[in-house]
């Protein structure tokens, strides 16, 4: 009898495992259902939509499933609030961008985007942005080029969770959180040549609750790069090279914007990068109101690193072309900490805090730094306008 009391109750299991797969199954919008064809030539952005506005339509939580294969994909904006609580976007394929530039007015700059769209996740797959050809356009420097689209950008949304997702060759930056609170990116795979221009790996602006955890970035801008307006962002084991390092900023180039605060990055690992740990504000008056406050930088290695530590602001593109020469920063920096921040430089100055003359930076900790330089020298540090603190620091002279 036990025997067969245990058989009913593994029978009625399977049973009701099988009912929920089925109305799991329901819930899932296929784009081949909607004529995608994986060929990587004809364009499933119509099937895309159909799919989204179903299943964003859908009472319960849905999920767009896009199969293995290629899926060429001209543009597709994702727009909510849906119906039925949770989308999901799984992809297991690789979408594909147009050859040529897909950054052209008609797309706004994006390529995929989601928008206003509460309890979020696209997991896996991988976009591949074919930014070689605009690349090519900007390197040979004769003009006439657009400024390229972002791979995908989530817009004025909440609760995100951006996994396993894989971006490639994008044109302009690879994935954008704009207007967002309580967004996840986990386990992120961003790849493009170290000569790749303006193809920033992530960056965050006007959002708070954001948390980039165990991506692997190369790529040849920033490759996490922080904008105006962001609050409680949290990264963690992050590898970055080739690129740019992890910059907050710039900042302070606009008359209004929002500062930067409570930013935390912990156990980041950056190889032959042009930067290490970077805040970066325009060198020039304009009054916009932006500060940086209460960052820590934590716990981080550094491998042939040019600036593993600096904060510059003196930034000024194109020569004083922005009009900004000799001009002081007002974009106030207060409360950053670096602790547990080792490796090699590959320059002789390590740490190097270029801060505003009207504006100091205040409030600066360097705690057990340890950066050598040819072949095991201890590096230096240079400062301007800079105060605050510094222990078991392994650099002559310690500025602070």
């Amino acid at each position: 009898m036990a025997r067969c009391s245990v058989s009913r109750v593994v029978l009625l299991l399977l049973c009701c495992m099988h009912l929920s797969a089925a109305a799991a199954g329901a819930a899932v919008y296929n784009v081949e259902s909607y004529d995608a064809r994986p060929d990587g030539r004809t364009d499933a952005s119509r099937a895309l939509a159909s799919a989204w506005s179903a299943a964003c339509r859908s009472p319960e939580p849905a999920t767009v499933y896009v199969p293995d294969g290629e899926f060429f994909v001209s543009h597709s904006a994702f727009a909510g609030p849906c119906s039925g609580g949770r989308m999901t976007v799984q992809i297991d394929g690789t979408l594909v961008a147009p050859f040529g530039y897909t950054g052209s007015a008609s797309s706004g700059g994006e390529w995929i985007v989601f928008d206003h769209v509460d309890g979020l996740t696209v997991s896996g797959g991988t976009l591949d942005g074919r930014g070689e050809s605009l690349w090519a356009c900007k390197a040979a420097g004769h003009g006439g080029c657009p400024d390229g689209a972002t791979s995908m950008k989530v817009l004025n949304s909440r609760d995100v969770v951006i996994s396993g997702v894989k971006s490639v060759n994008s044109e302009l930056y690879h994935v954008v959180i704009d207007g967002c609170e309580g967004v996840a990116v986990q386990d992120a795979r961003i790849v493009a040549p170290g000569s790749s221009p303006n193809t920033d790996g992530i960056h965050v602006q006007s959002s708070s609750a954001v948390t980039i955890t165990g991506a692997s970035i190369q790529t040849g801008d920033d490759c996490i790069s922080v904008g105006p307006g962001t609050s409680n962002l949290r990264v963690e084991h992050v590898s970055c090279g080739p690129g740019h390092g992890i910059s907050i900023g710039s900042l302070g180039k606009e008359s209004e914007e929002g500062g930067v605060e409570n930013v935390t990055v912990s156990g980041a690992a950056f190889v032959g990068t042009e930067n290490g740990l970077r805040i970066k504000t325009w060198g020039r008056a304009a009054r916009s109101g932006a500060y940086v406050r209460g960052v820590v930088f934590e716990h981080a290695l550094m491998r042939d690193v040019s600036n593993p530590i600096i904060i510059d602001q003196s930034y000024c593109p194109n020569d004083g072309g922005q009009g900004c020469p000799h001009q002081s920063s007002d974009v106030q920096i207060s409360g950053v900490t670096y602790t547990d921040i080792q490796g090699s430089s590959a320059s002789q100055v390590a740490v190097k805090f270029d801060c505003s003359a009207s504006k100091p930076c205040s409030g600066l900790g360097l705690q057990d730094i340890k950066l050598t330089f040819d072949g095991g020298k201890p590096a230096e540090a240079t400062c301007q306008h800079a105060d605050g603190t510094a222990s078991g620091v392994l650099m002559p002279p310690s500025c602070l």
